[in-house]
């Protein structure tokens, strides 16, 4: 392997245009404002009565529908997840300037990741036709019309195409916590195959629902820190005691680099590398080698002609359980070797939680802004690192860093494990 990313005659793809809806801010510049003020947007859960359960917090996007663009037939035809995914493709087809209306609807295409689907959508509906939980005959004539829309989650991949006018590839991916980042890997690879030239690719997910909460609780994934819901997200700090829930969403045009060079477009990276791998042990635990996660890492790199020595900063799965900070750690040192100590590390998770197959997407956004403004965002509350976790994670605050090549991987429940290489195309002149 060289440093040389992409190589002659072969089709290159990059990221112009960017959308995210997260807690603390809809639109990518107040997420990345967020970040790199360290500030969280974890609180008590104000989208139900959560004191019934054991974690009542969340990290939860203030959203407006109504605001947000959408039509009150677009509010009543699609769940909350799929209003996430359409505002966020909007805004991404938006920033990239791509004359949609001029391309050809055939070439172009949408992958969108989600790991529960309409799962608001589900359990409003299901306590609406059993009138509470109280009929064990449930009553249909009370569903909304589209309760169909609800039953598959093909129906997101529906409504972006719809969006945007596309009818080349539609899909919808569903690996769990890794939706998001395999959504993204498979649509550059639908381009850098030839399949399509243009994908809108990402996740979303908005599983914050009585139901969702209480099959977390039940295997105590989420954390109990119900006082502090500010401080309860703590990636790699010793006192972790499980995730926060999030929602949200992601979404990104791709396209042939050459294309996009040609037609003056403002690049932020190139999807250079992926891989997903599965460790085929566990529903939800993992192997605390970390062999899985370092097995794709290193595929990832190999498909990036880059060396463990090219990446500038990783973002982390950090989800804040003890299990998976103390696996991705041993992950990063398997695959980096020696360099693994030397580059930043950190999680967003620890600002706006864990939004299941949506936090993939939302975390290639954050890697992607911290090439274009050469910023590392850092780990929010850690300020007692577990001495297992003895990498350099970002505590606390930004930290300004020449960033043109970055890692960021994801877990899922399931034993899924994926890795995505962004590169600057560029970052040999620079």
């Amino acid at each position: 392997m060289g440093n040389n990313v992409g190589s002659a005659g072969e089709r290159r793809v990059v990221i112009t245009g960017v959308g995210v809806s997260a807690p603390g801010g809809v639109g990518a510049k107040a997420f990345w404002d967020l970040l790199t003020d360290g500030r969280t947007a974890t609180r008590r859960i104000s989208a139900f009565d959560p004191s019934p359960f054991r974690s009542q917090v969340a990290a939860e996007v203030d959203f407006d529908p109504e605001l947000a663009g959408l039509t009150p037939q677009e509010i009543r035809r699609m769940d909350r997840a799929a209003q996430f995914a359409v505002v966020t493709a909007r805004e991404a087809v938006t920033d990239s300037g791509l004359a949609f209306e001029a391309l050809d609807p055939r070439r172009t295409g949408v992958t969108i990741g989600s790991a529960v689907g309409a799962t608001m959508g589900l359990d409003q509906e299901y306590r609406t036709v059993s009138d509470d939980g109280r009929l064990e005959l449930v009553d249909h004539t009370y569903a909304v019309p589209h309760l169909y829309n609800f039953m598959v989650p093909s129906s997101f991949a529906t409504e972006v195409a719809w969006a945007v006018g596309a009818e080349g590839p539609a899909t919808v991916v569903s690996t769990g916590c890794t939706s998001g980042l395999d959504a993204v890997g498979y649509a550059a690879d639908l381009v850098r195959e030839g399949t399509a030239d243009v994908m809108i690719a990402g996740a979303s997910d908005a599983p914050i629902s009585p139901i969702t909460v209480a099959c977390f609780d039940a295997i105590k994934a989420t954390t109990p820190r119900n006082d502090d819901p500010e401080h309860a997200s703590r990636p790699f700090d010793a006192s972790r005691n499980g995730f926060v829930l999030g929602e949200g969403a992601a979404v990104f045009v791709l396209e042939e680099l050459n294309s996009a060079r040609a037609r003056g477009a403002r690049v932020y990276a190139e999807v250079a590398g992926y891989a997903t791998r599965s460790n085929a042990f566990h529903m939800t635990g993992l192997r605390p080698d970390g062999k899985e996660m370092a097995e794709a890492i290193r595929v990832a790199l190999h498909e990036a002609r880059m060396n463990p020595t090219d990446i500038d900063y990783i973002n982390a799965h950090g989800s804040g359980t003890k299990q998976n900070d103390r696996h991705e750690t041993a992950a990063f040192k398997r695959s980096l070797g020696d360099h693994a100590y030397r580059t930043p590390v950190s999680s967003i998770k620890s600002m706006v939680g864990h939004s299941l197959g949506a936090i993939g997407a939302i975390e290639v956004a954050a890697s992607a802004l911290a090439m274009v403004h050469d910023v590392v965002p850092p780990t929010a509350n850690l300020h007692t690192p577990d001495p297992e976790c003895d990498l350099d994670y970002v505590p606390l605050t930004a930290r300004d860093q020449l960033t043109d090549a970055v890692l960021s991987v994801g877990s899922g429940f399931g034993g899924f494990q994926s890795a995505i290489v962004l590169a600057d195309p560029e970052r040999e002149q620079r």
